[in-house]
C-alpha cells in the first residue's frame, strides 16, 4: 500500500527524485541520507546550507536532495520536520541485527519490546510520547506497504516485522510525529519506513546465523539458541526487473511469565491438608518481591517458546514507457511455536510437583507451612499455528514537469491463525481452547497526486484512500488441547472499522532560505458489523461514523551554511481499532466487560522546534523540543460499573521534552553518534480511575521513562574490519496507570536498563563476510513485564554475489 506512506513523488525532468521520489524543489534545507547503492546524493541548487553525504550511524534526513535513479525512501522528505535513518550496509556492519526491529536500536527515543529473537506478539514500537502498551500509535512499512497490526492497540497487536528480514533491508527511516498529511492519525508518535532491496543487475546472497544465550533466573540456569538461514536472488532484464526472498528462523526463548502467590495469601494447614484437601509438602518457591514490592513466592516459568518461523518474498516491477511503472509485491509469513512451562517445586522425593501431581487439575501445596493451591493457569501450555499472506500492487507514472500520479492497493490476510491452549476442568484433564481468528485482515486502496514543477516555488500532494480492517475470532472448546477438533464454540468477536480519508498539502518556498508546507487530512471513521458473544450471551453494536480534520504546518529558515531552523505542528485523530470496541465478555451479571463500542477517539495536537548543524564530513548535531497534548487518550483502566479492566478514555495527557542527537567523527576512521531524550510525561484529568477516584493525576504515562539515550562508536580499524560498541540507557518508569508499581526489576513491572552491545565485522573478501557479536555484554537483567534477554552471543557468515 504504497499510498499512505508514501509520499513517493515524480521525478523531474533529469530523471531525478528526492528522498521522497519528489521533483526538487527550491529549498533552505539539504538532507544527509546516504545512497543505497541506487544512485549519489546531489544537492538541488542553490542551497544555503551544506549536505552531507556518509554510511555512518544513522543517516540524517534534515530536508531536500535529489538522487539519481530509484528513492532510497518514501517518506516526504519536503516536511522540514525531525527524520533519522540508517542504511542497509550501516546496520549489517554496525548491529546484531537478527529481526528487521533491530535496525531500530539506536535511532533516537525509540524502543521495540522485543523480548527474543523471533517475537512475533509482543514486539511492540515504543516513542517518544508514547509506551509499549500503544502498538496503534506509530505506524510501520515496508516499499510503502502497511505492517503496522492496527486490528488493536497493546502488545499483541505488534507490527508484522517477520514480513522482512534484516539483510534485504536497503534503507530504513523514521519520522517522528503526525506532521505530514498523508498519513492517519496513528502517525502521532513516529512513521517508519523500510526499502528493501530491488536489483538493477543480477544478484545473490545467502546468510546463515547463530545465537547463543545462557540465561540465569530465579536460581534456573539454562541455555537458550536461535538459528536463521535466508538467501535472495533477483535480476533486472531491460524494463523487467525481479526478486525472490526466503529464510527461516528457528528460536527458543527464555521463560516470559512466572507463578506466583503473595506469601501473605498462604491457607492454614490442618493435619497435612489445605482447605480439607491433602496437600503436598514441597521446595523449590523462589521468594522475592513484586512490582509492589510486596513479597511473593516464585514457583514456576511459564510461556517459554520454541518458535519454526519461515518468510517468503516476491517482487516483480515492468518499467513502461513513459515513465510508467507497474509493480506487484507478496509476501507469505508462517510462524509455529510452542509454549512450555516448569514448575519448580519438588516433593520429598525430588519429583516435580504441579496441579496435575495428585491427579486432578488443582492440587495444594505446603510452603514454609502454609497451603497454596496449584492451578492449570499456573503452568500454561500453547500450540501456535499461523499463516499470513500479503499482497500489494502499484501503478505509478512520473510525467514531466513534474506532475506524477500513483495507484496503490494492499491486502494482508490472516489465511490461518490458530492458538491452542491447555485448559484442563474436571474428568478432562487434557482439555484446552482453540481460538481460531482465520478471516481477520486489513485492506488498503488509494490514489494519489504529485504538481511540482521545475520553475514553481510550489510543490502540491493530493490524495484519496481507504483502509479497512476486519476482525474475526472464534474460541471453541477442545477435548486434547494439542491436536484435537474444535468443540463446541464458546465465544465470538466480529467487527470491522473503516477509514476514508482526503489529503492535500503544499511545500512553497516563499523566500529565499524559507520553506513552508501546510497540509489538510479529511478522514471519515466507521464501525460496523460489531458482534460480541460468550456463552448464553450475544451483544450486538450498533454502527458508528466520525468525521474529523487534521491540519499540519511546518516551517524551516536556513539560518546559515550550516545552521537550520524547523517548528512543525500536527493534529492527530487516533481513532479506536476494532478489537477495542468489540473484543470482549460478559461477567456473572450477563453485563459486557472489557469491550467499549461507545470509545472516544484519541486527539493529540503534537509540536516541535529544532536546531540542526551540519559540518564538514560526518559532524552534525540536533537539538529538538517537543510538546504534545492528547486528549481522550486510550487505556485499559477499571470500570467500576462491571468491576473488569476495560479501555476508556483517558481526558487529558501532557508530554513535553527535549531531544538532542548527533554525530561526531572523533579521528578519520572513528565516528560516535549518540542521542538524549528527556520526556516529562502525565496524566492530567482522567473522569475513569484505576483504584479510587483521582489516584492517576500527576502520574506519570506508563511506560514513557523520563530518561533515554544511546550512544554507537563504530571504528573502521581496516578497510575489511570495523568494530562497533554501542550502549542504551533507559530510566525508571511504570506500567501502571496509578503508579503503583515502584519495583521494576520483578515480573510485571517496568524496569530502567543500561546495556552494551559489541560487533565485529570482516569482509574476508569481495564475496563472503564474516561477523561476530555480543548484545547485553555486561548482562544487565531488566524488565517490561516480561524479561528481556540476558547476554547474547552473535554469529553469522554471509555471501553476496
Amino acid at each position: 500500500m504504497a499510498s499512505l506512506v508514501a509520499a513517493a513523488h515524480a521525478a523531474d525532468k533529469a530523471g531525478t527524485t528526492d528522498t521522497a521520489g519528489s521533483t526538487s524543489t527550491p529549498a533552505s534545507t539539504a538532507s544527509s541520507s546516504s545512497g543505497t547503492g541506487t544512485g549519489i546524493n546531489t544537492p538541488p541548487e542553490p542551497l544555503s546550507t551544506a549536505t552531507q553525504t556518509t554510511s555512518s550511524t544513522p543517516a540524517r534526513t534534515l530536508g531536500i536532495v535529489r538522487v539519481d535513479g530509484t528513492s532510497p525512501t518514501s517518506l516526504p522528505s519536503r516536511i522540514p520536520t525531525t527524520m533519522e535513518g540508517l542504511t542497509g550496509d550501516a546496520i549489517a556492519r554496525d548491529i546484531n541485527a537478527t529481526d528487521a526491529e533491530d535496525a531500530l536500536k539506536y535511532l533516537p527515543s525509540l524502543l521495540v519490546r522485543k523480548r527474543y529473537i523471533g517475537d512475533y506478539n509482543h514486539a511492540v514500537l515504543s516513542t517518544r510520547a508514547s509506551g509499549t502498551g500503544n502498538s496503534a500509535r506509530s505506524l510501520v512499512y515496508a516499499d510503502g506497504i502497511l505492517l503496522s497490526n492496527l486490528l488493536g492497540n497493546g502488545a499483541t497487536f505488534a507490527p508484522r516485522w517477520g514480513l522482512v528480514s534484516p539483510e534485504e533491508i536497503s534503507r530504513v527511516d523514521v519520522m517522528y510525529g503526525p506532521f505530514s498529511a498523508a498519513y492517519s492519525g496513528n502517525a502521532v508518535g513516529a512513521v517508519v519506513d523500510y526499502q528493501t532491496r530491488m536489483p538493477t543487475r543480477f544478484e545473490a546472497h545467502a546468510r546463515v546465523g547463530f545465537s547463543h544465550q545462557p540465561n540465569a533466573l530465579y536460581g534456573r540456569d539454562r541455555s537458550h539458541d536461535a538459528t536463521q538461514a535466508s538467501a535472495s536472488v533477483g535480476s533486472a532484464d531491460g524494463a523487467f526487473s525481479w526478486w525472490l526472498h526466503a529464510g527461516r528462523t528457528d528460536s527458543e526463548g527464555q521463560p516470559q511469565t512466572f507463578a506466583t502467590r503473595l506469601l501473605g495469601a498462604g491457607m492454614p494447614v490442618v493435619g497435612g491438608t489445605v482447605g480439607g484437601v491433602p496437600a503436598i509438602p514441597v521446595t523449590g518457591a523462589v521468594q522475592a518481591l513484586n512490582r509492589a514490592n510486596q513479597d511473593w513466592l516464585i514457583l514456576g516459568s511459564g510461556t517459554q517458546y520454541d518458535t519454526v518461523q519461515d518468510q517468503a518474498k516476491v517482487k516483480l516491477a515492468y518499467d513502461f514507457d513513459p515513465g510508467l511503472r507497474a509493480m506487484y509485491v507478496f509476501g507469505l509469513w508462517s510462524n509455529r511455536s510452542d509454549g512450555r512451562s516448569q514448575s519448580f517445586l519438588t516433593d520429598a522425593g525430588g519429583a516435580s510437583v504441579d496441579h496435575r501431581s495428585g491427579g486432578g487439575v488443582s492440587q495444594p501445596v505446603i510452603i514454609g507451612g502454609k497451603g497454596y493451591t496449584l492451578a492449570a493457569a499456573d503452568f500454561p501450555q500453547t500450540r501456535d499455528e499461523l499463516e499470513h499472506r500479503m499482497h500489494a500492487v502499484s501503478l505509478k507514472q512520473r510525467l514531466r514537469d513534474g506532475l506524477g500520479w500513483e495507484l496503490s492497493g494492499s491486502v494482508y490476510d490472516y489465511v490461518a491463525d490458530r492458538s491452542r491452549a491447555y485448559a484442563p476442568t474436571t474428568g478432562r484433564t487434557q482439555a484446552g481452547r482453540l481460538t481460531d481468528q482465520g478471516g481477520t485482515g486489513w485492506t488498503t486502496v488509494a490514489a494519489k497526486a504529485t504538481w511540482a514543477p521545475a520553475d514553481s516555488t510550489h510543490a502540491v500532494d493530493a490524495g484519496v484512500s481507504q483502509e479497512r480492517y476486519q476482525l474475526r475470532t472464534r474460541v471453541y472448546g477442545l477435548d486434547d488441547w494439542r491436536g484435537g477438533a474444535a468443540g463446541m464454540q464458546t465465544s465470538r468477536f466480529d467487527g470491522d472499522t473503516r477509514i476514508q480519508a482526503l489529503f492535500a498539502q503544499d511545500a512553497w518556498a516563499f523566500a529565499p532560505d524559507w520553506t513552508a508546507v501546510l497540509g489538510l487530512r479529511g478522514e471519515r471513521w466507521s464501525a460496523f458489523d460489531g458482534l460480541t458473544q460468550s456463552g448464553a450471551n450475544t451483544l450486538s453494536h450498533p454502527r458508528r461514523a466520525e468525521t474529523a480534520w487534521s491540519p499540519k504546518a511546518a516551517l524551516s529558515y536556513g539560518l546559515s551554511d550550516h545552521w537550520v531552523l524547523k517548528a512543525s505542528t500536527g493534529r492527530a485523530v487516533r481513532f479506536p481499532t476494532v478489537s477495542e470496541l468489540f473484543q470482549g465478555g460478559f461477567n456473572a451479571a450477563g453485563q459486557a466487560i472489557n469491550n467499549n463500542p461507545d470509545l472516544k477517539a484519541e486527539r493529540s495536537w503534537t509540536s516541535e522546534l529544532s536546531a540542526e548543524w551540519t559540518g564538514a564530513g560526518r559532524d552534525s548535531l540536533r537539538v529538538t523540543v517537543f510538546h504534545e497534548d492528547s486528549r481522550d487518550a486510550l487505556y485499559s483502566q477499571l470500570n467500576v460499573a462491571t468491576n473488569a479492566n476495560t479501555v476508556q478514555n483517558i481526558d487529558h495527557i501532557r508530554t513535553r521534552g527535549i531531544e538532542l542527537s548527533g554525530t561526531a567523527t572523533v579521528r578519520p576512521r572513528l565516528t560516535l553518534t549518540g542521542s538524549v531524550t528527556f520526556a516529562d510525561s502525565v496524566i492530567l484529568a482522567n473522569t475513569g480511575y484505576a483504584t479510587v477516584p483521582g489516584d492517576t493525576l500527576g502520574k506519570w504515562q506508563p511506560r514513557v521513562p523520563r530518561w533515554r539515550a544511546s550512544l554507537l562508536a563504530q571504528w573502521q580499524a581496516t578497510e575489511d574490519v570495523s568494530l562497533t560498541l554501542g550502549a542504551r540507557y533507559s530510566g525508571r518508569q511504570y506500567s501502571t496507570l496509578d503508579n503503583s508499581d515502584p519495583n521494576g526489576f520483578a515480573y510485571m513491572g517496568a524496569s530502567k536498563y543500561f546495556t552494551v552491545d559489541a560487533r565485529a565485522q570482516w569482509k574476508i573478501d569481495r564475496r563472503w563476510t564474516l561477523a561476530a557479536g555480543i548484545d547485553n555484554l555486561n548482562n544487565y537483567q531488566y524488565w517490561n513485564f516480561h524479561p528481556y534477554p540476558q547476554r547474547t552471543f552473535h554469529a553469522e557468515l554471509r555471501w553476496d554475489y
